[in-house]
């Protein structure tokens, strides 16, 4: 089932709809950025991917129409500034989806990823409704796992050779939370300090086995 996709905003940060004419601002920032995101983009196992921008925003808008996600990008003070997209929306029993995002490197350490990502979970939770919202990130991305760490996503596990990124199959740690852990909202606990510090904590057994070979019988 399809379902609106609402423009929302803290201070100087938004995250709204994306739109086709959104394409040739977001090749511009996705070339000027090839270095600071390749080592982080998903691949095809089989192929080379396409880098046809238009082709990735009408496949992002078909899979909303079908209420399968919810694709943004994010701006600051009113400039494109990277996507946030919720994905593998389900509903039902399982009710919970997935965010994946980027931001440019030029608004690196101004707090849009938090924000961006609590906005849209807040969302997620109280007005689609779903009940469970993760996030899987590479070990070797820090300034993703600074955004669980601050948002207080609770870690869950280390998914072995997860995710076809930049080349190869490749281990994600997996970050999850519930409704029922933010009754007053993803972005309202962060901004009032109330974010448990422990809850993104990597086991250090984890960390050592994502730096291991997975070892096949």
């Amino acid at each position: 089932m399809p379902t609106l996709i609402p423009t929302l905003r803290d201070g100087d940060i938004t995250i709204r709809p994306i739109r086709l004419r959104d394409a040739k601002a977001l090749e511009r920032e996705l070339l000027e950025n090839r270095a600071w995101l390749r080592k982080w983009e998903a691949t095809n196992p089989v192929g080379p991917m396409s880098f046809d921008v238009r082709a990735s925003i009408r496949h992002l808008q078909s899979n909303a129409r079908a209420g399968l996600g919810l694709p943004f990008v994010i701006e600051y003070q009113g400039e494109l500034a990277g996507q946030l997209n919720v994905s593998s929306i389900s509903y039902g029993s399982v009710s919970m989806a997935t965010i994946g995002y980027w931001v440019s490197e030029r608004f690196a350490g101004k707090g849009l990823t938090p924000t961006a990502v609590a906005l849209a979970t807040d969302h997620c939770f109280y007005t689609v409704g779903l009940h469970r919202m993760e996030i899987c990130i590479r070990p070797e991305n820090e300034p993703s796992l600074r955004v669980v760490e601050k948002l207080g996503f609770r870690y869950e596990g280390l998914r072995r050779r997860f995710i076809h990124i930049n080349g190869d199959w490749r281990d994600h740690f997996c970050f999850a939370l519930t409704v029922e852990e933010v009754p007053s909202g993803v972005l309202r606990r962060w901004r009032d300090g109330r974010v448990p510090a422990e809850n993104a904590v990597v086991p250090s057994d984890d960390r050592v086995k994502a730096q291991r070979p997975l070892v096949t019988g």
